[in-house]
């Protein structure tokens, strides 16, 4: 949600995203991706092995990411913090998470008129995520 300006002296090496990819983990793999469709209107193409299973958040540019299942993928509602796009206005979205199962922990609260807005929530298999959107 942007970053604080420094004026340290910048290294050498300057990155353009501090994210290059992200994966929510699921223990119930099909309701997981089941959520995720449902408060995105979307449809997450699956990778199932005997051992793993993904599914794609579809992307054309920028910062991709999975749902995926398997060993050492387990949901929790600790840790770091990852905040999804929440498009236009993350109502849209939100207003979605509990009829596909999930929770809202933090409404949809405005950060300044600059930066937007964002809201918590669980979703359907006990992560904590957040939307942002600039509405």
């Amino acid at each position: 949600m942007g970053g604080v300006s420094s004026n340290k002296k910048k290294n050498n090496t300057e990155f353009k995203d501090y994210v290059s990819w992200f994966e929510i983990p699921a223990i119930d793999f099909q309701q997981a991706v089941n959520f995720y469709n449902h408060i995105f209107g979307i449809e997450m193409i699956q990778n199932v092995t005997e051992e793993n299973a993904m599914a794609f958040f579809p992307v054309t540019k920028g910062i991709g990411g999975a749902v995926i299942s398997g060993p050492g993928s387990v949901p929790s509602d600790i840790g770091p913090l990852i905040y999804l796009n929440g498009g236009k206005d993350l109502s849209n979205v939100l207003d979605k998470v509990e009829d596909a199962g999930g929770r809202i922990v933090m409404p949809k609260t405005l950060i300044s008129e600059e930066a937007g807005y964002f809201a918590i929530f669980i979703d359907s298999q006990g992560n904590k995520l957040a939307l942002h959107s600039k509405n």
